[in-house]
């Protein structure tokens, strides 16, 4: 499942990058997925709903139990 998710956030990241911001995975711990936004995307006010709204809810097509916590 690791290996699903690290796919999955490349997919993701063009998006992110196309907007000047990206992401890194800090880690997974579980069904937890920590990141870190950089870029435009680390000081954006839609931050959370970035990570809750998106990023979160196209992980859960791998697993639905999975959750995204930002990491500072």
């Amino acid at each position: 499942m690791e290996q699903q998710i690290k796919d999955r956030l490349e997919e993701l990241r063009v998006g992110l990058q196309n907007d000047g911001g990206d992401l890194e995975l800090v880690k997974i711990d579980g069904k937890v997925v920590w990141l870190r936004l950089v870029g435009h995307c680390g000081s954006c006010p839609f931050a959370m709903m970035t990570l809750k709204e998106g990023i979160e809810k196209a992980l859960r097509e791998i697993d639905p139990e999975i959750t995204v916590e930002r990491a500072m």
